[in-house]
């Protein structure tokens, strides 16, 4: 008896540009309650599998770096896994399947795996790629950024996030709109960015894409990616390429508010556009039982959102940073020295800035 093949979905979309934030909406729609959720995150520790609200925890993360490289064997692996286990009973049935990428992720290989695999195309099929473009650094990050241009041209949907931000959402329409024709380009803001216009859409053509995503998929289909990798970052999992790498800066201690505003100023000021990505759960002083969580992409920092509980028992604070030719040590021992550590010199706080970010203020 021949069996249906189970749609996947893909989420991609350039580092803070909001994938988890548009997941967990999508996530809340009663038709994705026999979701199977697999996240990728870029570097050593993952939080992301902490922000993703799913039902019945139905989520694999794979935090052994970026799925444009040797993490397409482990994805092919565990999309297998999940097949033999559906067929023998040891895993409810599941109806989807969404993948929501790293936002390092050069999407070519993880089409190319889905596509060309046997074992895949027997037993799923691609619906449709939702890439997430950020309003106000979409069109910086597309000068900068081969992997988002390769997420844009091959997306079946573009969701425009940052929309209520000041931007030059028309001249970033256009752009995208010649790298990919054929696209829906939906603003995050409104009532077409749900499960009903994004999820479903129809099998992946790549007969409406540019001929680039053609050549692209093409060129994947040949190379060897277990021996020969143009970022050779399968020797660390923490390292894009030679300019972009990850890490995470830990504490057990919990932080007085006023501290790591300073911390975060400071930063902020010295190397925003350095700062790819920071994300985060902070442990503050001032309300030791409800966590933090905190979301900035270079000079752009989100509200902090109070959490009733901590979703965990690990109840450090944890900051991943995604950074472009930023020294980490410089970073450490700026992160050391605001939390008085021994043998640190601590800054004069008081010339480091005027006016204090104020992000836990009421």
């Amino acid at each position: 008896m021949s069996i249906a093949p189970i749609p996947i979905t893909i989420i991609t979309g350039f580092l803070g540009a909001g994938k988890t934030t548009l997941l967990n909406r999508l996530l809340k729609d009663s038709t994705l309650a026999d979701t199977i959720v697999i996240v990728n995150e870029f570097g050593e520790i993952g939080l992301d599998h902490l922000f993703i609200e799913t039902q019945d925890d139905n989520m694999i993360l794979m935090a052994s770096g970026c799925l444009c490289c040797t993490i397409r064997g482990d994805l092919i692996s565990t999309l297998e896994d999940l097949i033999k286990k559906y067929d023998t009973g040891a895993l409810k049935a599941f109806k989807r399947v969404i993948i929501e990428t790293t936002g390092l992720a050069d999407p070519a290989p993880i089409l190319q795996s889905l596509i060309g695999h046997p074992m895949i195309l027997v037993r799923y099929t691609l619906d449709g790629v939702i890439t997430l473009i950020d309003a106000v650094n979409g069109s910086s990050t597309l000068d900068h950024h081969p992997e988002a241009v390769k997420q844009a041209a091959i997306a079946d949907r573009i969701v425009l996030t940052k929309t209520d931000l000041p931007n030059d959402t028309e001249s970033l329409h256009t752009r995208l709109k010649k790298l990919n024709p054929a696209t829906f380009i939906i603003d995050a803001q409104s009532s077409k960015a749900d499960v009903s216009h994004l999820i479903g859409t129809g099998v992946f053509d790549l007969s409406k894409k540019i001929p680039d995503v053609a050549a692209w998929l093409k060129s994947e289909a040949y190379e060897d990616h277990n021996h020969h990798h143009i970022h050779g970052h399968y020797h660390d999992i923490n390292r894009h390429d030679d300019h972009i790498r990850a890490f995470c800066l830990t504490t057990h201690e919990a932080i007085p508010v006023a501290a790591f505003e300073m911390f975060l100023t400071l930063l902020q000021s010295a190397h925003g556009p350095n700062l790819l990505r920071m994300k985060g759960i902070v442990k503050i002083a001032e309300h030791l039982d409800l966590p933090v969580i905190l979301h900035g992409v270079q000079h752009v920092f989100h509200p902090p959102v109070k959490l009733s509980r901590w979703p965990d028992d690990d109840h450090r604070t944890k900051l991943v940073l995604i950074t472009k030719d930023l020294d980490e040590s410089f970073v450490s021992r700026l992160w050391d020295a605001f939390l008085d550590r021994p043998g640190i010199d601590t800054p004069d706080r008081s010339a480091m800035f005027e006016n204090p970010l104020s992000l836990w203020r009421e």
